[in-house]
């Protein structure tokens, strides 16, 4: 719960955040007539509007799991990273034929010193925000907030390229401002697959090996348990499920079930994020 509390509050701020640099770059914008730096806008713009999915998505998140839905919600957040993609791909589109339309009718940029302030302006925010999103995401396990963080890091980084397209047009480059505009629409469609990758792994609920062998070795190291077998893990949302086999040196069952519950014991301790996690102990003789 208070994780999914954690995770909301990260995505309340950082979205307040993102939109005030968005309304600053937009009014810039209009002062300017640039279109790198109306890419930078629409694609902060639309990274402020990703914290909605991801929103509605941790607090369905929370609702218990009924007949339906036996292993509760915590999947929408994936989906929710599948909506966060098609909204930035949309961005780079538009950023990018804005550029393209740029190059065919050139118009001269305004007050290239307000687009230096502007890029600032649009690192400054991202750089925040991807600090919060990724330090939230790593202590409650949410593998879609600390994408969203990275993704705003490097969305820092392309306010920033703003600046150098401003400094092309102070040195009489007029060209440089949708050279930049395209450069961002590619770099964003390029930063995209990287998240397609991860969350497609998710839904395929792949774990990272080290998680795995982090979870084994706390089984393994319970007292009485001889052997690891069948070891599952599956992430539901930003939480852990999974089972395990043992095998123990005893045939009595009582102490076998005991041993059983010492190893979950043990692999709790280890992996903080760990929900329901079945442990079925075989007797080592058989």
């Amino acid at each position: 719960m208070e994780a999914s509390t954690a995770g909301v509050r990260a995505l309340k701020i950082s979205l307040f955040i993102l939109l005030g640099t968005t309304v600053l770059q937009a009014v810039i914008v209009a002062f300017t007539g640039s279109i790198a730096l109306l890419a930078d806008t629409i694609h902060n713009f639309a990274d402020a509007l990703t914290a909605v999915p991801l929103w509605i998505a941790f607090v369905l998140g929370r609702r218990v799991a009924n007949k339906r839905y036996t292993y509760g919600y915590g999947r929408a957040e994936d989906l929710a990273g599948m909506f966060i993609v098609f909204v930035v791909a949309l961005s780079a589109v538009v950023a990018g034929w804005q550029a393209i339309d740029r190059f065919i009718h050139p118009r001269p940029v305004e007050n290239p010193w307000l687009l230096v302030a502007a890029g600032v302006i649009g690192f400054a925010g991202n750089e925040i925000v991807a600090i919060y999103r990724i330090r939230v995401g790593q202590k409650i396990g949410s593998a879609a907030l600390v994408a969203d963080g990275v993704h705003a890091r490097l969305d820092g980084f392309t306010s920033l390229s703003v600046v150098l397209g401003a400094v092309g047009v102070l040195l009489g480059f007029p060209l440089a401002d949708p050279i930049i505009g395209l450069l961002i629409a590619i770099s964003i469609l390029m930063l995209l697959w990287g998240t397609v990758k991860s969350i497609g792994a998710r839904l395929m609920d792949a774990i990272d090996p080290d998680l795995y062998s982090r979870a084994e070795h706390a089984l393994e190291h319970a007292d009485g348990v001889q052997a690891v077998r069948d070891l599952r893990l599956r992430w539901i949302g930003h939480r852990l499920t999974g089972s395990a086999t043992i095998e123990v040196d005893t045939t009595d069952l009582n102490a076998a079930s005991h041993v059983a519950e010492h190893a979950s014991e043990h692999l709790h301790e280890a992996i903080g994020n760990v929900d329901a996690f079945t442990i079925t102990p075989t007797s080592h003789h058989h």
